[in-house]
C-alpha cells in the first residue's frame, strides 16, 4: 500500500515554531482516529520557511486530507 506524505507549509519569522507546534496537533490527531501509521515530523527548511507533515496510506488519505486540508501531499519513501 502507498504512503502518502500530506504537507502544511508555514512561512515568516514564526514558521519553525509554528510548524513545530502543528506537529502535536497532528500527533494527537493520529491518536485520536487511531491511524496506523504515526510517522510525523518537521522540517525548517530556511528562517522564514518550515514545514509540518504527516504520513498516511491510500486508505486513510482522503478523510485525513478532508478534516485536516494539507497544503499539498506527495509520495512518500522512507
Amino acid at each position: 500500500m502507498r504512503k502518502i506524505k500530506l504537507v502544511w507549509d508555514f512561512r515568516g519569522p514564526a514558521a519553525a515554531r509554528t510548524a513545530e507546534h502543528h506537529e502535536i496537533h497532528l500527533k494527537e490527531f493520529i491518536a485520536i482516529e487511531k491511524l496506523p501509521l504515526n510517522i510525523t515530523g518537521f522540517d525548517v527548511v530556511n528562517d522564514m520557511y518550515a514545514i509540518a507533515w504527516m504520513v498516511v496510506t491510500d486508505e486513510h488519505m482522503i478523510p485525513v486530507r478532508d478534516a485536516l486540508k494539507p497544503h499539498r501531499g506527495e509520495l512518500y519513501e522512507e
